[in-house]
């Protein structure tokens, strides 16, 4: 008998400190409600009483309740959003970097068809006799009415890309 009220006492014992790794939270309906497990992800942060890990319940005042809480929700907020962040922050950069490649491409392209266009105007402008290939694959000069068109034609491309 001497030994079972010692075992009954440890057993009570053990029983009450594993309440202390309960969550307590109020619920939709305002009813206070314990678990060994986290509360629904739709219980919003202020409605938690107490979580495993802090010492002692939070009083149900909004002073002491707003006090409590985001400290609590700001540590796995800051762990979550710095995360977050940082994902962000590499897509944002990867997206810039593939910006930046258009660009430089695009300006190439234009400094080649401006250098193209100057050179081509340079040599229709100094009276060497331009050909084209018609449908046919025949080569024909252009007479003084197509040097024209054509050098109207430089004019313009040079305008787009020699900026």
């Amino acid at each position: 008998m001497k030994l079972v009220q010692p075992l009954i006492a440890i057993t009570a014992l053990a029983f009450s400190l594993s309440a202390f790794a309960q969550w307590q939270w109020i619920d939709k309906a305002g009813r206070k409600v314990f678990s060994d497990r986290p509360p629904p992800v739709d219980v919003p942060e202020k409605n938690i009483l107490k979580q495993p890990g802090m010492s002692a319940p939070a009083v149900e005042t909004p002073a002491s309740n707003t006090t409590a809480t985001p400290a609590a929700s700001a540590t796995k907020a800051t762990g979550e959003d710095k995360e977050l962040a940082e994902k962000k922050k590499q897509a944002a950069d990867a997206e810039t970097a593939r910006r930046r490649q258009e660009e430089e491409r695009v300006a190439r392209a234009q400094a080649d068809n401006c250098n193209r266009a100057r050179q081509a105007k340079a040599s229709l402008d100094a009276g060497v006799r331009q050909m084209r290939i018609n449908e046919k694959g025949e080569r024909e000069f252009l007479d003084e009415g197509g040097r024209a068109s054509e050098a109207q034609r430089l004019q313009g491309i040079i305008d787009e890309n020699c900026k």
